[in-house]
């Protein structure tokens, strides 16, 4: 039996010792097995990076471990222990192996298709399937989940959980979607995202065992179904206190929803998205939503319409749900600190996070140990402030300085280039694009300070922002620059920017905020491959541009009153078809829509090309400030920070 064991300290709350000794048993029955692959891997795996002693008389492929503190693998009774082999191929070109084995899993069919997984299962028998091959079931029941589901803030929410549950010294797990860089972002432990080394471990695990029980009727899972079993494996392994797990997509029918007794469960905020699956309307939504409810477990939800929230009550009613409706956060609870994540929508995803994670505490035992000093119990503990004003996460209202024009170490070269700040929000429905709006619009045009909460982060040729996203200048530097704010943006095809591009024109003009351009790029990132940090692709192949001359013609017919003639080719792969430099600074009356030539707006056929003119653009004038917002996308803000990283 192989046995993986990490000794730590840890804090002396309930159901944990001082000395906690982790031990996870690696055989097939149980979570964190070191398998021996099948020949139907031979294909996506290189052979040869771990060797083991003669008495094993076998050889495991796919993965070597790097350094792993504090871990040891070995085989009681019978002597069997890995060791390094010294022509180990490198490190990334195993990780990138498993990138390929996951791009494998996806489907590649269209939202509200029927599933494309043959077999005689339906998704959430075929989930209990792969469960029980991995030996997890029991071990699942075991763990202390919060279970969330919602349209908007659903990732915020599991944040602010994680955190406040982190800091008040809990070993913590948190699974979200989707990730922007990297599939690992997907699986935080302790507020980290998951090791490689680890991953590999976890995944091939998964990968082996789920590959010789396949059949006709039981085919490998598709991608998410697959993540969220390794979730569940990762969590159990890793001996977590607590698994914050964010539905995919529903509630109902999600991956996710195999989990029979979780702690409590939350619903975020509830709009009209994904409607090709979920339903037209939002009755029909909130069913789905509630489908996660469970008989008698505690659930709560923020302030919804009335139709959702009769969806809400009405399942609560029928699973005898204790459903109770949180309000906002009252900012004067943060006794002077600032939410981590900003937008002023994120106060309605903190107040929940508070709620359920008194909630959990309370039904685990926990409160009455931690704050039983506490006297009031409206007061926020000082765990969770800690939680709240510092819990991080990609892509959703964050801000990012490029710096690859800049220069530390002398003022000159500093004040040589302009300044370019990309504002990222991954919103793509009609309610996240009104939030993202008003983000968007304090930060550019607020002066409030940095918050003490936040911090910057130097990676490579960026300065990245955590935090709510206000950078004060100086009002002698303002004065000096020609600020432009640039949108960038594209969106999935299912999605309506008839709505959505509207929605944030009107919402950013009311906080007298005004777009000089709008760039339309496609997405470096395919939905039929995983992706690592380590693979940009920068040399991309001319790509068909339809959807970005539509996305154009719905601009100008919001700026002009009526629809453009664009007349362009749909494809375009040459920095020959790049806006000249003059483009920045023409206003609406340089448009002349009988020549089809648009002041207002772009299509550029990449995203490198992109993000290169806009670099050059600064570079030449000294005095400009370009302020972009990159939205309507979670891939496309994944990308953007893909090349800020490089």
């Amino acid at each position: 039996m192989l046995v993986h064991t990490n000794s730590y300290l840890r804090q002396g709350i309930l159901g944990v010792s001082y000395f906690h000794q982790r031990e996870c048993q690696l055989s097939c029955r149980v979570t964190c097995t070191v398998p021996f692959l099948s020949a139907s891997l031979d294909a996506l795996e290189p052979s040869g990076l771990i060797k083991l002693h003669p008495q094993a008389n076998s050889r495991h492929k796919g993965f070597r471990y790097t350094k792993i503190s504090s871990q040891i693998m070995e085989k009681v009774g019978n002597n069997l222990v890995i060791e390094e082999n010294s022509r180990e191929l490198p490190f990334s070109s195993a990780y990138e192996t498993a990138m390929e084995a996951l791009s494998s899993l996806i489907t590649r069919q269209k939202r509200g298709e029927r599933s494309a997984v043959g077999g005689k299962y339906d998704k959430l028998d075929r989930m209990l399937m792969y469960i029980k091959i991995l030996g997890l079931e029991e071990h699942i029941a075991s763990l202390k989940i919060i279970h969330v589901a919602g349209t908007k803030g659903k990732g915020s929410t599991c944040t602010f959980c994680e955190a406040i549950l982190r800091e008040c010294g809990f070993r913590t797990g948190l699974f979200t979607s989707p990730h922007l860089i990297d599939v690992r972002e997907r699986f935080r432990l302790d507020g980290l995202d998951i090791s490689e080394d680890k991953f590999l471990l976890y995944f091939w695990d998964c990968w082996n065992q789920l590959k010789e029980k396949l059949t006709e009727d039981l085919p490998m899972p598709p991608l998410f179904q697959f993540l969220t079993v390794l979730a569940f494996k990762i969590f159990i392994c890793e001996k977590v206190d607590v698994a914050i797990i964010e539905v995919g997509l529903g509630g109902k029918n999600d991956s996710t929803n195999v989990i029979k007794e979780p702690v409590v469960c939350g619903v975020t905020s509830l709009g009209m998205d994904h409607v090709e699956v979920l339903g037209n309307t939002l009755g029909e939504i909130a069913s789905h939503k509630a489908g996660i409810f469970k008989p008698q477990i505690p659930a709560f939800t923020v302030p919804q319409l009335s139709e959702a929230m009769d969806a809400l009550q009405k399942r609560a009613g029928e699973l005898m749900v204790p459903l109770k409706v949180v309000a906002p956060l009252d900012c004067e609870k943060l006794d002077g600190l600032k939410l981590s994540l900003s937008g002023d929508h994120q106060y309605i995803n903190a107040g929940l996070a508070v709620s359920l994670c008194k909630s959990w505490l309370r039904s685990t035992g926990n409160w009455d140990k931690l704050f039983q000093n506490d006297s009031q119990e409206d007061n926020l503990p000082e765990a969770f402030l800690r939680g709240l004003s510092t819990a991080r996460l990609s892509g959703r209202a964050q801000i990012v300085h490029d710096c690859s024009l800049k220069s530390n170490s002398s003022s000159e070269v500093e004040n040589s280039s302009g300044d370019l700040v990309f504002y990222l929000d991954g919103a793509h429905s009609p309610e996240s694009m009104e939030a993202c709006a008003r983000w968007f619009s304090n930060a550019v045009n607020g002066s409030k300070n940095l918050p003490a909460s936040s911090y910057y982060l130097n990676m490579g040729n960026m300065e990245e922002l955590w935090g709510n996203g206000y950078i004060h200048h100086g009002k002698e530097r303002e004065s000096n620059k020609i600020s432009k704010k640039v949108l960038l943006f594209n969106c999935m095809e299912v999605r309506d920017p008839q709505i959505i591009l509207p929605q944030l024109v009107s919402t950013c003009a009311t906080s007298g905020t005004h777009f000089s351009k709008a760039i339309f790029v496609p997405s470096m990132s395919t939905y039929n491959k995983v992706t690592s940090a380590a693979s940009i692709p920068l040399d991309v192949p001319a790509r068909d541009l339809s959807w970005q001359f539509n996305l154009q013609r719905i601009w100008e017919k919001i700026i002009h009153g009526k629809d453009a003639e664009l007349g362009k080719s749909s494809k375009m792969d040459s920095a020959e078809n790049l806006p000249p430099r003059e483009f920045l600074y023409e206003d609406v009356s340089h448009c002349r829509p009988a020549d089809k030539y648009f002041a207002c707006s772009a299509v550029i056929p990449s995203l490198p090309l992109t993000i290169n003119w806009l670099r050059d653009s600064v570079r030449e004038n000294p005095s400009l400030r370009i302020q972009v917002l990159v939205t309507g996308s979670l891939h496309l803000v994944g990308d953007v920070l893909k090349l800020l990283r490089r």
